[in-house]
């Protein structure tokens, strides 16, 4: 089969824009030439990533009570040890979900774009691009106490998923839509460097792999986004090396029941752009139909910085597109249309 995705450019999910419709205008401008699918942007209550889990979809749970909450001044926490603790309550065995409200906002979105592809402004041949986390992620404030909580809620949450998919593509056409999932905290899990969390991070990353993905109809384009997160800083953790990511995706393109049509895989910090040693695992990457985009774009050294990562990598792995290192909806710095302008012409440099 011959891949389905070739564009040199990937939008790993959230924009700085104030809403959909400002989200999908801008992307469309900028990066519809670039890309193969525009996501929404992940604008509001979902700018936090999984923030948006932990209060819209744990904290109401009736079957859920919360151990402690943030000790941030601002009420927002600003690290991954400042988030709310979550418990399941004595005597429960079971939690239930009977929606999931980002796929709520997924298909009011999907509105949003349909009507400006109508009008024109998003090309006919682009799809519109969903953002999932993976269970670990969407659950990672049952801190309390994981080893006895996170079985319990993870059967829920993929009992979830599996109803919520069905939901989504029922009101999304397959052909129309690139479902991605996100993870953060399965590969900071694998690295051992969550305190929280006990032994047995690669069931709670490969079972989901084998059961989930599998139940995305085959015209629905599918992704897997592996990153180390930028919460607050980028990246959260750096690895070593891409070694962690590299198993990870080849495990994702062998046991996910149906056709991967890309991974995303971090890059390095910037000091690191000329590090072999860092990209060297690439070499033993096996994408398939996948197409690979390496997540070089960092929002620090422009065009000359992603060029010194693109050649590094280029040693170890033939044909990529690239991304920035994660959403960019929390980039620091400049106003948000300026970073979206910077990153379309930061990646068109490099690629003329």
């Amino acid at each position: 089969m011959a891949p389905r995705v070739t564009s040199d450019l990937l939008l790993v999910g959230s924009l700085p824009a104030e809403s959909t419709q400002a989200a999908l205008r801008d992307a469309a401008g900028l990066f519809g030439d670039l890309v193969f699918a525009l996501p929404d942007g992940e604008t509001g209550a979902r700018a936090g990533w999984v923030s948006y889990e932990r209060e819209q979809l744990v904290r109401p749970n009736p079957g859920v009570e919360t151990v402690a909450e943030t000790q941030s001044p601002t009420g927002l926490p600003r690290h991954a040890y400042e988030t709310p603790i979550f418990k399941i309550r004595p005597g429960v065995t079971e939690l239930h979900w009977e929606t999931w409200p980002r796929i709520d906002d997924a298909i009011a979105s999907y509105e949003v774009f349909r009507a400006l592809r109508a009008e024109g402004v998003i090309d006919a041949g682009l799809r519109f691009q969903v953002g999932l986390p993976f269970p670990a992620s969407a659950l990672n404030g049952f801190k309390a106490d994981f080893a006895a909580d996170y079985p319990v809620a993870e059967r829920a949450f993929e009992d979830l998923v599996a109803r919520e998919l069905r939901r989504l593509t029922a009101a999304v056409p397959p052909g129309d839509l690139a479902i991605q999932w996100d993870m953060a905290y399965e590969t900071q899990d694998l690295e051992r460097v969550l305190a929280w969390t006990p032994e047995g991070a690669w069931e709670r990353f490969a079972g989901p792999v084998t059961r989930l993905t599998r139940l995305v109809p085959a015209e629905t384009l599918v992704g897997y986004h592996f990153c180390y997160g930028t919460f607050p800083e980028w990246p959260m953790y750096e690895a070593r090396d891409m070694d962690m990511l590299v198993r990870m995706a080849n495990f994702a393109v062998r046991n996910s029941g149906r056709t991967v049509d890309w991974l995303h895989l971090a890059g390095p910090r910037y000091l690191r752009s000329e590090d072999r040693s860092f990209f060297r695992p690439l070499i033993d990457l096996e994408p398939g139909d996948a197409r690979v985009f390496l997540g070089i774009v960092l929002p620090i050294d422009g065009a000359d910085g992603l060029r010194r990562r693109y050649a590094t990598a280029s040693r170890y792995i033939a044909d990529f597109g690239v991304a920035m290192y994660c959403g960019f909806g929390r980039q620091p710095g400049k106003d948000g249309n300026e970073t979206m302008r910077e990153h379309a012409r930061v990646v068109r440099a490099v690629r003329g």
